[in-house]
C-alpha cells in the first residue's frame, strides 16, 4: 500500500510553493496554498467557489471563514481564511485578472472545476521539482504535522480533520523517530 506522508521541512514547503510562482502558475499556487492552509480534502477544495471566500460577492472583502459540508463525511466545518490564503487570492487576481463574482475557483475553462486527477498532477509535479513524491493528501497531512510541531494539541487537530478516531489523526501527523528523539533531547530533568 502506498502511504502518503506530509512535507516535514518548512524549507521544502516554501520551495514547493515557490515552484508555482516561478512558473507563473498563479491558479496552481492558490490551489496548493488553500490545500496547505485549510486541511481540507482535495474533493472539497475543488468544489470551492468565489462566493465561499468573498463576502456577498464583493471582491477584496473576504469572509472570515469558509463554511462547507464535507463531501466525504457530510459533516459541517468552518475553515478560517488566514492571511496566506488571502495573499494567494490577491496574487492570483493581480496576475490573472479579477476573479469573477461567482463560480468555481479552480477552473479548467468555462467555469468547470478541475478534476481530482488534474489536481494530483499539478501537486505531484511541484513535489517532483523539489525531490518529493507527494499527492493532494500529503498537503492535508502537512497542515497537521506543522500545526502539531507548533504545539497545537492533537485533540484539536482531530476536530479540525473531523476524524472519528484518534488513531487516524496520529497516522496523519506522520510522527517518526526523529520527532520522538527531539522530545527526549528537549526534556532534561
Amino acid at each position: 500500500m502506498n502511504y502518503t506522508k506530509p512535507i516535514r521541512s518548512e524549507e521544502d514547503v516554501q520551495k514547493f510553493k515557490q515552484y508555482y510562482l516561478e512558473r507563473g502558475d498563479y491558479r496552481d499556487y492558490l490551489l496548493v496554498t488553500v490545500c496547505l492552509n485549510s486541511a481540507l480534502r482535495i474533493s472539497d477544495v475543488l468544489r470551492l467557489k468565489w462566493e465561499d471566500i468573498y463576502e456577498d460577492g464583493k471582491r477584496g472583502v473576504f469572509r472570515t471563514h469558509i463554511e462547507l459540508r464535507e463531501q466525504k463525511t457530510q459533516k459541517c466545518t468552518d475553515i478560517y481564511i488566514n492571511s496566506a490564503i488571502k495573499n494567494a487570492v490577491r496574487l492570483y487576481e493581480k496576475n490573472c485578472g479579477t476573479a469573477p463574482k461567482s463560480g468555481h475557483i479552480f477552473t479548467a475553462g468555462k467555469n468547470k472545476p478541475i478534476t481530482r486527477m488534474q489536481a494530483y498532477r499539478i501537486i505531484s509535479r511541484g513535489g517532483k521539482s523539489i525531490g518529493l513524491n507527494i499527492s493532494p493528501h500529503s498537503l492535508r497531512k502537512t497542515f497537521g504535522y506543522h500545526a502539531w510541531k507548533n504545539g497545537v494539541p492533537s485533540v484539536i487537530l482531530m476536530k479540525i480533520y473531523n476524524h472519528s478516531r484518534f488513531d487516524i489523526t496520529k497516522r496523519y501527523l506522520g510522527i517518526e523517530q526523529e520527532d520522538k528523539d527531539m522530545v527526549f533531547k528537549s526534556i532534561e530533568l
